[in-house]
């Protein structure tokens, strides 16, 4: 009877310990594969505190780098003017070279020092996206608050397409422009997609930044949430400049949303094609709807007016009339109307990949297809 108390004893207890293996092997994989979840195009992987998840993205927060005023003085040279690449909203802004080499974006303004200001530089650094400028760190030192971001080689989309007088401009052709856009696009996607959502609210052209590979990336994410709800700085034309791309709800009601953001696109890609600033482009008359006169060069058959000249027929007239569409769509007085930034980023891929494919198989006098010198030749 003991032989066989303990065999049933002994039984029981290795029973009992395979069970708490498997416990213990099952509980490890649920917690690695939750703390390696990441998107398709995100590079953040780091296990953190859980604020948001949402149709597969989890976002994590973590502690943003914090910079010492010292290490970013040395960066910048003392802040020299040599180094000052920029004024944007948040205030001047340098190029910097850290001590381990890296190539970094500082923004700095005077400011009374808060723990808002940390809170949501941790919340913003920690939304990781290709497409997306990503925010390093932070240093509130001195009454002076700084924002440190990655340094973008090729600098903004505006620069390459009107200049600022001292860069030479880009021919970029329609493939090109519509790869940018098509990036641009799915950073702001992104934004939305998080859970809590980010509306950006500032975006324009000159927020769209392009890499060495001119891969875009959305700068300045959430940025207005540092400057508060009303705002604005900068000169006065610049003001008038960024005021064509806030949608109709946003002018009136301030009242931001997804949608406020895909009217925004919208003048990006009219700025886009056109190789102009959307002010230039209405006679500095923020009175006028900007759909009705596209509209009204389209149903005129001279929309070739609107479109770059350095274009030349890079493009076919069935790709060109689709992306034309989408930006008036996307600029719809209507907030309702406007499709979602991911529908945007659906039809981009659409355009792009078609116009890929035809300008490259495509000789010329094909008839299949309209070269973009031909576009819209009235038939009258």
């Amino acid at each position: 009877m003991s032989r066989t108390l303990a065999a049933i004893v002994g039984g029981a207890a290795g029973a009992v310990a395979l069970v708490g293996v498997v416990i213990v092997i099952l509980w490890f994989c649920i917690f690695h594969k939750r703390s390696i979840s990441r998107t398709s195009e995100t590079g953040s992987s780091d296990p953190s505190i859980q604020v948001g998840k949402t149709a597969g993205i989890e976002l994590t927060l973590r502690d943003a780098r914090r910079f010492q005023i010292e290490e970013l003085s040395l960066a910048t040279k003392g802040f020299s003017d040599k180094n000052l690449i920029g004024q944007g909203k948040f205030g001047e802004v340098y190029k910097g070279l850290l001590h381990d080499g890296m190539l970094v974006a500082i923004k700095r303004r005077s400011a009374v020092p808060s723990q808002e200001f940390i809170d949501e530089v941790r919340y913003l650094s920690c939304i990781q996206h290709r497409n997306l400028v990503t925010l390093l760190g932070y240093c509130q030192e001195h009454d002076q608050q700084i924002l440190v971001y990655e340094y973008i080689p090729n600098g903004s989309v505006s620069v390459h397409l009107y200049g600022d007088g001292h860069v030479t401009q880009e021919k970029l052709e329609f493939k090109h422009r519509l790869s940018i856009a098509l990036g641009a696009a799915k950073g702001l996607a992104h934004l939305h997609s998080l859970s809590p959502r980010l509306i950006h609210k500032d975006f324009k052209t000159a927020n769209v930044l392009v890499d060495e590979n001119f891969i875009a990336k959305v700068a300045d994410a959430g940025l207005r949430n540092f400057l508060g709800r009303f705002e604005v700085a900068g000169p006065s034309s610049q003001v008038a400049a960024d005021e064509i791309f806030l949608a109709p709800e946003v002018r009136e009601f301030r009242r931001f949303s997804e949608k406020s953001d895909a009217y925004s696109f919208g003048v990006f890609l009219l700025e886009l094609v056109s190789g102009r600033e959307a002010m230039d482009l209405l006679s500095s008359d923020l009175n006028i709807n900007i759909v009705e006169w596209v509209e009204n060069y389209q149903e005129s058959g001279n929309i070739s007016a609107i479109i770059d000249q350095r274009l030349g027929n890079s493009f076919t007239t069935e790709g060109m009339e689709e992306f034309m569409q989408l930006t008036v769509r996307c600029m719809d007085p209507s907030s309702e109307r406007r499709p979602t930034m991911s529908y945007v980023v659906t039809e981009l891929d659409r355009i792009l990949e078609k116009e890929m494919s035809l300008t490259t198989i495509m000789g010329e006098g094909t008839p299949v297809v309209t070269l973009g010198s031909q576009l819209f030749r009235a038939s009258k």
